[in-house]
């Protein structure tokens, strides 16, 4: 199901060369700063290697945070700050702004970009997996697992680390609430995409499918409406992708509903519902033209394109036509002016961020190597006072084709 999922881009980030020169007084301070640095750059690397697997992406991300946690944790037995943690000034872009950079001399604030962009490669790994030709029942596992991975690292981040920066996020960028709730929110909803698949796949009850549906259309519009008082320059492209989601999803939801009622001899109700499915349907065909059109940050998703996409139009008017036709031989009910409420509530198949925890500290940050940073020394790396406002380079991704569409609907 090639280009399903709208996709920003990865933050970028200046180099940083972790050269502490006198300050790391001691072979083994050098250690810590030279693995740091080596650490760091394997990390960046991993990001746009399209044959990175998660356990290798997780092996390079929990080596550079094990080492980058000595520099945030207190290591001299009290509860102060650690002293090396506003030694080193860090540079990244955000997703949604372009490639002008924010800069904090602050290790925290390094931490929680580059487990932003964790979360960031988990997302696009599951598109890229998503998009694969025969995806297979354990990919499609694995395109589920990593979209509840992305939304445990965000929701951990915002909850846990991003508090601790002593400056906050300015609005519009990446660490802001609004930003990375609807990262939150968005990862959720896909993944129980991945769950509605495979429900109709399986030919679930029709209750199950619509209730399932109707949350993820609400999530949709949840991230949609989080993002209303962000700049629409940056955010109307992204928006529109959620609108068209929650529609899409709401025709759905009402088209299965619409079943269930049927199969209760509602049958005036269930064609009112899968006429409004047909709405829904229709605005969400709009939505994906206009998505097209628009410029702004991200991969263009082709939904509209999608056999997937396509094939709920045909159940839909298949539907309907069936009901009006058992309404004309059997029930002859009076169809309601307006739509049934979709009171519904999923049981099951909800999905839920993965709890996401910090490796534990590297062996090598210990008490006596801590004290042989000696700050008295000062630190004199001319690189880290460039301009905070200094353009980087946005990160060259992968230039995936796209793969035959077999409207495999696990996908």
């Amino acid at each position: 199901m090639t280009h399903w999922f709208h996709r920003n881009p990865l933050k970028a980030t200046a180099p940083v060369s972790f050269n502490l020169y006198g300050v790391a007084s001691s072979p083994a301070a050098n250690k810590i700063c030279n693995d740091l640095r080596t650490a760091r750059a394997r990390l960046l690397d991993m990001f746009t290697d399209a044959t990175c697997s998660p356990d290798i992406l997780k092996k390079s991300s929990d080596e550079y945070f094990a080492l980058c946690r000595g520099f945030i944790l207190p290591l001299d037995g009290t509860t102060q700050e650690n002293k090396l943690r506003f030694i080193q000034n860090f540079k990244w872009t955000d997703t949604l702004q372009g490639n002008i950079a924010s800069a904090q001399q602050d290790a925290v604030f390094e931490l929680v970009s580059m487990a932003f962009n964790v979360a960031l490669w988990y997302t696009k790994f599951a598109s890229r997996l998503a998009g694969k030709e025969n995806i297979t029942e354990e990919e499609a596992k694995d395109v589920h697992k990593s979209l509840k991975i992305a939304a445990g690292i965000f929701k951990t981040l915002k909850e846990t680390h991003i508090p601790r920066l002593i400056t906050p996020a300015e609005k519009g960028r990446d660490l802001e609430p609004r930003v990375i709730d609807t990262y939150i929110v968005q990862s959720q909803a896909e993944a129980q995409e991945v769950t509605i698949a495979r429900a109709i796949e399986l030919k679930h009850n029709a209750s199950l499918i619509a209730a399932l549906a109707f949350e993820t259309a609400n999530f949709y519009q949840k991230a949609d409406h989080t993002l209303n008082t962000l700049d629409p320059e940056c955010s109307s492209k992204w928006k529109k992708y959620l609108q068209l989601k929650q529609h899409f999803y709401m025709a759905y939801a009402h088209c299965y509903h619409g079943q269930t009622l049927l199969a209760g001899d509602k049958c005036g109700e269930a064609i009112r519902s899968l006429q409004e499915a047909e709405k829904c349907y229709s605005r969400a065909e709009v939505l994906c033209k206009e998505y097209r059109q628009m410029k702004g940050p991200g991969s263009t998703a082709k939904p509209s394109e999608q056999l997937f996409f396509k094939k709920l139009g045909a159940v839909i008017k298949n539907t309907l036509e069936k009901c009006q036709r058992e309404n004309g031989f059997i029930y002859f009910h009076k169809v309601p002016a307006e739509a049934p409420a979709l009171e519904l509530k999923a049981s099951y198949g909800l999905a839920e961020p993965t709890a996401f925890e910090l490796p534990p500290l590297n062996a090598q940050c210990t008490a006596e190597v801590y004290a042989t940073f000696d700050l008295t020394r000062g630190h004199k790396d001319d690189k880290a006072k460039a301009k905070p406002e200094e353009e980087i380079k946005p990160v060259k991704e992968p230039d995936l084709k796209p793969q035959k569409d077999t409207g495999c609907v696990v996908c």
